[in-house]
């Protein structure tokens, strides 16, 4: 199968998606929602010649893998995976993640990828200019984060709530150290920078805590796609589990983070059922995961969503109770008031 040229799909042509959805379900997969690009390589060359392999990409991320059993170890693999790579490459990226499952890992370690984590349904694998390894090195440099015990929070913050710094404060309380991963994955109503920015002034005055960009390798695309996705089910608990296991396995031992804090979760099945798998997973790795109530307002939980919720129904009456101070005055910038015109004409954004 040496030569075969992989073929371009354009998903916004009902027809051809269907054709791929149709084939990945006969490998009990699906075309996951984020995709971007999606190539094929068929048994030949008419249009009638059906699709015997597949792969594609959201970002730098390549998923929906599959080759008819027949056209196994013909180097069809090799070829879908140089040809999503060079893609990457020519948009500038350099470095990738390829979901697979655990049964197929042998395929992409022979092609220069390298294992992060496995689970029983799903194997996580990555290539490029740097790793898990060099990239948690560069951020204990960056942030002069030293040898001594850690607690860790991990935030969306979107927005950043009266919630998020009562449970941050409340993990300042009782650890020397606190590190607050803010999810880097920009797929919020609130853009990333701006709940960086946001959560960095709201605890300023705590000096024992430290904000951080989560990068790659936390509630991401690559690690956590159903948080995103909303997808729930095997798939979530598959997710879940990868993701708690790669913040023990990596971040806990390579930062010396001997707790996690976690609010209390009333609302939300898929951050209950994270919450679940680090209380599962983590303690195997030595750490301990503490459990926050929440801070309420008028007996109710202040979530971001409820924040969302109100400023979409046009109640800004109770967001003093609901926000601290540097939240409200991003409300009044002109970013600020051109989120909640967008959050007010739409559908609410997880």
């Amino acid at each position: 199968m040496y030569g075969v040229i992989p073929e371009w799909v354009n998903l916004k042509d009902r027809k051809a998606r269907d054709e791929v959805e149709t084939f990945l379900r006969g490998f009990n997969l699906s075309l996951d929602q984020d995709v971007d690009y999606t190539i094929v390589i068929r048994d030949g060359v008419s249009q009638e010649a059906s699709i015997i392999a597949t792969c594609s990409k959201a970002k730098n991320v390549l998923k929906c893998f599959a080759i008819i059993e027949e056209h196994r170890g013909e180097g069809i693999a090799s070829i879908l995976i140089s040809a999503l790579i060079d893609k990457l490459f020519s948009q500038g990226i350099f470095h990738s993640f390829i979901f697979s499952k655990p049964a197929s890992t042998h395929v992409f370690l022979a092609l220069n990828f390298k294992l992060i984590h496995s689970n029983e349904e799903v194997a996580l694998l990555e290539n490029g200019v740097y790793d898990i390894y060099k990239a948690l090195e560069d951020m204990k440099e960056k942030y002069n984060l030293g040898g001594g015990e850690k607690a860790a929070l991990v935030m969306n913050c979107n927005p950043f709530t009266l919630g998020h710094a009562y449970l941050i404060e409340e993990a300042a309380k009782n650890n020397k150290e606190v590190l607050v991963f803010v999810v880097e994955e920009d797929r919020s109503l609130f853009p990333f920078k701006t709940r960086y920015e946001l959560v960095s002034k709201g605890v300023s005055h705590l000096k024992n805590v430290k904000v951080l960009p989560s990068g790659e390798y936390i509630i991401s695309s690559a690690t956590f796609p159903s948080y995103f996705l909303r997808e729930k089910g095997a798939r979530l608990k598959a997710y879940v589990e990868l993701d708690s296991s790669i913040f023990g396995q990596y971040f806990c031992k390579i930062l010396n983070i001997t707790k996690r804090y976690v609010g209390y979760e009333p609302y939300c099945q898929i951050t209950e059922t994270y919450n679940e798998a680090l209380k599962k997973v983590l303690p195997t790795y030595g750490v301990e995961v503490h459990v926050i109530g929440r801070k309420r307002f008028k007996d109710v939980a202040i979530s971001a969503s409820r924040v969302r919720a109100l400023i979409k129904q046009g109640e800004l009456d109770d967001l003093k109770n609901l926000l601290p101070d540097v939240t409200l005055e991003f409300l009044n910038t002109r970013l600020g008031r051109e989120i909640v015109e967008k959050l007010k004409s739409s559908c609410s954004s997880h």
